[in-house]
């Protein structure tokens, strides 16, 4: 019941992508081309919120040192953290989830993508060219069918890991790490998908990576926190010693008179 709810949702966004599709190939592209002319467009009409994405990325980057110090002191009060977190994004009208609002929104033309590929023959003529570049014989046929098939996973795989590069800015280094190998571990899961849905993600993420170098030439570039180096701590200089008064020089006691000679009389009185 929920998966055909669902795929009654995605009914005229499936019926607008096969327009879209049918559009280019009036024009004279093949289908496989009129894939990647479907891709272009939806990454043109997702501009504005590729727009938002990159100046939350760069308001992320601004404050960053802010965020660490709030990470750094709540570290062990996951509840406080978050809660210290969500104020400091809505005093400085950061929205984290705008870094995902065009991976969201693609995410329905995916499906809806998936949905016309899977019964492609229905929608095209008899004996239509589904070939691409002489190398994919059938872009309506799985991946793993064909040695072409593999070659475009190698190039999404890597495609994958340089639009996450220019991406991620925000993230710290294992988080990065993880996306990157992310897209290696799902490999074994799209290369069951079919391959014209593999070059819609492959053309997507070429798309993702040329922006991302337009976007690190024209915008200012944020300058890296500087944090001040600790000093080692000085030791203590040695108080000075009070200044001793000059003692006051000791009286010099004054050499007694030479005694004075007393002359005696002569006994016997004078002569006559």
């Amino acid at each position: 019941m929920t998966a055909f709810l669902v795929l009654s949702i995605l009914s005229p966004l499936e019926n607008a992508v096969l327009w879209i599709l049918k559009q280019f190939h009036h024009v004279g592209l093949t289908w496989a081309w009129a894939i990647v002319g479907t891709t272009v467009v939806v990454r043109i009409l997702l501009v504005p919120l590729t727009v938002r994405q990159i100046h939350s990325m760069q308001s992320m980057q601004r404050h960053a040192p802010e965020m660490k110090e709030i990470q750094r002191k709540y570290k062990g009060d996951r509840q406080k953290l978050n809660e210290e977190l969500m104020k400091f994004y809505k005093e400085n009208n950061i929205n984290p989830a705008a870094s995902c609002l065009p991976l969201v929104a693609q995410f329905p033309v995916f499906i809806s993508l998936y949905l016309v590929l899977r019964h492609f023959t229905r929608h095209v003529p008899q004996g239509a060219d589904l070939s691409w570049l002489h190398i994919v014989p059938n872009i309506a046929a799985k991946a793993n069918t064909h040695w072409s098939g593999y070659l475009l996973l190698v190039i999404y795989a890597g495609s994958q890991i340089l639009s996450t590069y220019f991406m991620s800015a925000t993230m710290d280094k294992t988080q990065r790490t993880i996306m990157m190998i992310v897209p290696l571990i799902f490999i074994t899961v799209i290369a069951r998908f079919p391959v014209g849905l593999v070059l819609y993600w492959v053309t997507t993420n070429l798309w993702t990576v040329g922006q991302g170098l337009i976007t690190r030439r024209l915008m200012p570039k944020t300058p890296a926190p500087v944090w001040p180096r600790r000093q080692p701590a000085k030791r203590p200089e040695p108080e000075p010693e009070p200044v001793k008064a000059p003692e006051p020089a000791k009286a010099v006691a004054a050499a007694p008179p030479p005694p004075r000679r007393v002359k005696r009389k002569k006994k016997g009185g004078t002569r006559r």
